[in-house]
Protein backbone atom coordinates (compact mmCIF):
# COMPACT_ATOMS: atom_id res chain seq x y z
CA UNK A 1 0.00 0.00 0.00
CA UNK A 2 1.20 3.09 -0.94
CA UNK A 3 0.82 7.04 0.29
CA UNK A 4 -1.66 7.30 -1.95
CA UNK A 5 -3.49 4.23 -1.63
CA UNK A 6 -4.20 5.54 1.88
CA UNK A 7 -5.53 8.70 1.03
CA UNK A 8 -7.76 7.55 -1.38
CA UNK A 9 -8.96 4.78 0.86
CA UNK A 10 -9.55 6.99 3.77
CA UNK A 11 -11.07 9.83 1.52
CA UNK A 12 -13.60 7.14 0.39
CA UNK A 13 -14.36 5.92 4.11
CA UNK A 14 -14.60 9.48 5.33
CA UNK A 15 -16.20 11.82 2.52
CA UNK A 16 -13.44 14.14 2.48
CA UNK A 17 -11.45 15.73 -0.39
CA UNK A 18 -8.97 14.09 -0.84
CA UNK A 19 -6.27 16.99 -0.80
CA UNK A 20 -7.38 17.47 2.68
CA UNK A 21 -6.74 13.69 3.63
CA UNK A 22 -3.21 14.04 2.04
CA UNK A 23 -2.08 16.74 3.60
CA UNK A 24 -3.01 15.38 7.49
CA UNK A 25 -1.30 12.27 6.09
CA UNK A 26 1.59 13.84 5.35
CA UNK A 27 1.68 16.31 8.28
CA UNK A 28 1.24 12.54 10.97
CA UNK A 29 4.34 11.10 8.75
CA UNK A 30 6.80 14.33 9.09
CA UNK A 31 5.27 14.62 13.00
CA UNK A 32 6.45 11.25 13.29
CA UNK A 33 9.60 11.74 11.49
CA UNK A 34 10.32 14.51 13.59
CA UNK A 35 9.96 13.08 16.69
CA UNK A 36 12.17 10.52 15.53
CA UNK A 37 14.88 12.66 14.63
CA UNK A 38 14.39 14.21 18.29
CA UNK A 39 16.05 10.99 19.64
CA UNK A 40 12.23 10.32 20.78
CA UNK A 41 9.65 6.96 20.75
CA UNK A 42 6.43 7.49 19.31
CA UNK A 43 4.35 4.76 20.59
CA UNK A 44 0.63 4.11 18.49
CA UNK A 45 -1.53 2.01 20.44
CA UNK A 46 -2.65 -1.26 18.81
CA UNK A 47 -0.38 -0.36 16.14
CA UNK A 48 3.38 -0.08 17.18
CA UNK A 49 6.28 1.38 18.56
CA UNK A 50 9.08 3.61 16.38
CA UNK A 51 12.41 3.97 18.28
CA UNK A 52 15.74 5.08 17.56
CA UNK A 53 18.64 2.70 18.09
CA UNK A 54 22.19 2.71 18.12
CA UNK A 55 23.81 -0.25 16.25
CA UNK A 56 27.11 -0.86 17.48
CA UNK A 57 30.32 -0.66 15.17
CA UNK A 58 30.95 -4.01 13.51
CA UNK A 59 33.48 -5.20 10.28
CA UNK A 60 31.84 -6.08 7.36
CA UNK A 61 32.80 -7.49 3.93
CA UNK A 62 33.55 -6.38 0.69
CA UNK A 63 31.53 -8.71 -1.59
CA UNK A 64 34.15 -7.51 -4.22
CA UNK A 65 37.51 -8.15 -1.89
CA UNK A 66 36.19 -10.44 0.80
CA UNK A 67 39.99 -10.65 1.72
CA UNK A 68 39.51 -6.98 3.34
CA UNK A 69 37.63 -6.12 6.45
CA UNK A 70 35.82 -2.77 5.96
CA UNK A 71 34.77 -1.14 9.44
CA UNK A 72 31.16 -0.22 9.60
CA UNK A 73 30.71 3.20 11.79
CA UNK A 74 27.82 2.98 14.81
CA UNK A 75 24.74 4.44 13.74
CA UNK A 76 21.14 5.36 14.62
CA UNK A 77 18.40 3.32 13.16
CA UNK A 78 14.75 4.02 13.23
CA UNK A 79 13.45 0.13 14.90
CA UNK A 80 9.68 -0.95 14.57
CA UNK A 81 8.10 -3.10 17.08
CA UNK A 82 4.24 -4.01 15.68
CA UNK A 83 1.56 -3.97 18.82
CA UNK A 84 -0.06 -6.58 19.81
CA UNK A 85 -3.27 -6.68 17.67
CA UNK A 86 -0.97 -6.33 14.56
CA UNK A 87 1.20 -8.60 15.22
CA UNK A 88 -1.30 -10.94 15.54
CA UNK A 89 -3.28 -9.97 12.56
CA UNK A 90 0.43 -10.43 10.65
CA UNK A 91 0.94 -14.09 12.74
CA UNK A 92 -2.31 -15.40 11.34
CA UNK A 93 -0.74 -14.67 7.59
CA UNK A 94 1.58 -17.63 8.76
CA UNK A 95 0.95 -21.00 6.33
CA UNK A 96 -0.25 -24.09 7.74
CA UNK A 97 2.18 -26.54 9.21
CA UNK A 98 1.79 -29.52 6.34
CA UNK A 99 3.12 -32.99 6.66
CA UNK A 100 6.53 -33.41 5.21
CA UNK A 101 7.31 -36.54 3.71
CA UNK A 102 10.69 -38.36 4.48
CA UNK A 103 12.96 -37.24 1.70
CA UNK A 104 13.37 -40.92 -0.38
CA UNK A 105 16.75 -41.88 -0.84
CA UNK A 106 18.44 -41.83 -4.05
CA UNK A 107 21.73 -44.15 -4.76
CA UNK A 108 24.78 -42.46 -5.56
CA UNK A 109 25.39 -42.29 -9.55
CA UNK A 110 27.66 -45.21 -10.42
CA UNK A 111 30.91 -44.35 -11.74
CA UNK A 112 32.34 -45.80 -14.59
CA UNK A 113 35.36 -47.99 -14.05
CA UNK A 114 38.47 -45.75 -14.51
CA UNK A 115 40.57 -46.93 -17.86
CA UNK A 116 43.61 -49.07 -16.85
CA UNK A 117 47.15 -46.53 -17.14
CA UNK A 118 48.58 -46.48 -20.94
Amino acid sequence: MTKRDLVVRISNETGWIQQDVLKIVQRTFDLISEALANGKKVELRNFGVFEVKLRKARVGRNPKAPATDVRIPPRAVVKFKAGKKMGSSVLALTPKKTAVKPAETVAPPVQPPAAPPA
